[in-house]
């Protein structure tokens, strides 16, 4: 409800004209039997055919209009339930879009994406029927018994009876359903990520002959949906035979005893007629209650699923008085930083200082594990630091406006992501103003001009989703030549030079000297030849700094440094 409330208030026009289009068409259905009962007994018992085609007439009229005033509630109804299903999307996709990375891996993308989309179904359904049979439900119920009263009173006792039993019996069924509900949704996670996993590392799976194994993770996930859907679809079955018998057992009971009373001259054959016709509309009526009821604890564990999501609040949050200026340009600096994940015994990094110049490149190199992508991503606040500060032009990146931290921060990352589209989408990507010279520049610099020459179409060369119809090596210049285009202050390259051959590297680092010479550089490397020529090498050992200053003096000054140059490069190899 608390959903929904925030939702559909911006529409509370358009669900009182639902409302009360609904009202007009359940008063006209409830009124026909009474009409029917009047025509029985004062035309047809009485052979006046006159009276019957008059009533009759009337009864057409009252007809057209239900249909008509049926018509135009549930168009409004069904628009409602689409655009608040729209909403919930943008705003779950808005919420995503605020996460860092730390919430994102908190639920997994799997899950993120099965709660924007058949969540949000869900919730929807339940508002279309809603607006299409739950409106009309309660009134027609109320009505239907206030008519059946109307009709006899003492035959309307055995509404006591039935209305009852057939909300207890539905009650007991819906109780069973929704911890299934609240499983089957668990478990539809579990097939995409599943699915997911298995289309992402297609290529893994058939490195390692894993085909058989994959089938049989999938078989599985699918197996337990499958369970679940079935125990709770067995339930769902036992409920309208249940429903039917009840509300048959109930017609036969009033035909009994209503042709008791007409035979003891208490009840006219009309009032008996207009009687069934009203208690089913009121079993009707409590059956379509019963079928959103049915929906109802689908919906209920979906809309708490996607509460979860909006409730969340990001750890990177924006300032509440952003600094929208910068006086310095591209002056990084680290003080004292440490950061720790969520549930981790221990920090990663601990205690790190680190100052990158503009004009100069900054090199952070150390095992695997020791930290140097975490300390990346928290320049341009993937991550918010634990304790210390990050400062870019002295201004705590933390109280910088995110578009200014953007527009400052240039980062390509570990793993190059590329979006579906073209080569120049994909590069116009932090700069959508730039022209194709600006584009062809950057692919210049970043040693793709020629592979791009080459494909069908140049710039507008098609790019597969995540960048698949290109090699590694082609994504990550790609990427690179991305933040050529952005133009940052401050470039963060994670590892990015890692799927190139030694002389495209070789030959990249030496077009981005001339290109970005007056920016700040920060490279994270695994290959020593990559960092050696940096102004300043860092180095990280288990997420401490171990070592700072130059290849030379870190060679001959620090052991670790040492060790990793030396399982890359020979002794003569590192000193040349």
């Amino acid at each position: 409800m608390k959903l929904l409330r925030a939702h559909l208030a911006p529409y509370q026009g358009t669900i009182a004209l639902v409302v009360f289009f609904q009202l007009l068409q359940t008063l006209a259905t409830l009124y026909l039997p009474t009409l029917n009962a009047d025509i029985i007994d004062n035309g047809v018992i009485k052979g006046d055919t006159g009276y019957v085609m008059k009533i009759g007439g009337f009864m057409l009229a009252i007809t057209l209009a239900q249909i008509a005033t049926q018509i135009v509630a549930v168009y409004f109804g069904a628009k409602t339930a689409m655009v608040v299903g729209r909403d919930l999307r943008s705003s779950i996709f808005r919420q995503v879009q605020s996460f860092s990375a730390r919430e994102v891996g908190q639920f997994g993308a799997p899950s993120l994406i099965t709660r924007t989309t058949n969540d949000v179904q869900q919730v929807q359904m339940l508002v279309l029927l809603t607006f299409t049979l739950m409106v009309s439900a309660p009134i027609m119920c109320v009505g239907g018994i206030l008519l059946a009263l109307h009709q006899d009173v003492p035959l309307s006792s055995l509404l006591l009876v039935i209305v009852p039993v057939l909300i207890a019996v539905v009650a007991l069924i819906i109780s069973r359903m929704r911890p299934l509900f609240r499983s089957m949704q668990v478990r539809i996670d579990k097939v995409n990520q599943v699915m997911r996993e298995q289309i992402t590392g297609i290529r893994v799976i058939r490195a390692f002959v894993r085909d058989d194994r994959e089938q049989e993770r999938f078989a599985g996930a699918n197996a337990e949906l499958t369970d679940v859907s079935m125990r709770a679809g067995k339930i769902m079955a036992t409920m309208f035979p249940t429903v039917m018998l009840i509300v048959n057992i109930s017609s036969i009971a009033v035909l009994w005893f209503g042709g008791h009373r007409i035979d003891s001259g208490h009840m006219q054959v009309g009032a008996l007629t207009a009687f069934l016709s009203y208690l089913m509309q009121i079993l009707m009526s409590i059956m379509m209650a019963t079928f959103m009821f049915v929906m109802i604890p689908r919906a209920e564990v979906c809309a708490e699923r996607i509460e979860e999501i909006l409730g969340t609040e990001s750890t990177v949050e924006p300032p509440a008085n952003p600094v929208t200026t910068l006086s310095r340009h591209g002056f990084l600096e680290m003080r004292d930083v440490d950061y720790h994940y969520p549930g981790a015994e221990a920090s990663v990094l601990h205690d790190i200082n680190l100052t990158a110049r503009p004009r100069e490149v900054t090199a952070v190199i150390g095992s695997t594990g020791s930290g140097k992508t975490t300390l990346l991503n928290l320049i341009p606040r993937l991550f918010d630091v634990s304790d210390g500060e990050v400062l870019v032009d002295g201004i705590d990146v933390r109280q910088l406006d995110p578009a200014l931290l953007s527009r400052t921060v240039g980062l390509v990352p570990q793993k190059p992501y590329l979006f579906s589209g073209t080569v120049a989408t994909n590069l116009r990507y932090g700069n959508p103003d730039a022209t194709d010279d600006e584009l062809w520049e950057a692919l210049e610099v970043a040693q793709a001009r020629g592979f791009v020459e080459r494909m069908e179409g140049g710039l507008d060369a098609p790019i597969a989703q995540g960048g698949t119809n290109v090699s590694g090596g082609q994504r990550q210049r790609l990427a690179i030549a991305r933040v050529l285009v952005h133009r940052p202050e401050i470039y963060l390259f994670d590892d990015s030079f890692s799927a190139l051959d030694y002389a495209t590297d070789a030959a990249l680092r030496g077009a981005l000297t001339a290109y970005i010479a007056d920016a700040t550089v920060v490279i994270v490397a695994q290959r020593v030849s990559t960092i050696r020529d940096a102004d300043r090498i860092i180095v990280l050992d288990d997420g401490k700094v171990v070592g700072t200053g130059t290849h030379t003096e870190l060679m001959d000054t620090n052991p670790t440094y040492r060790e990793i140059v030396l399982s890359q490069l020979t002794e003569q190899e590192a000193a040349a």
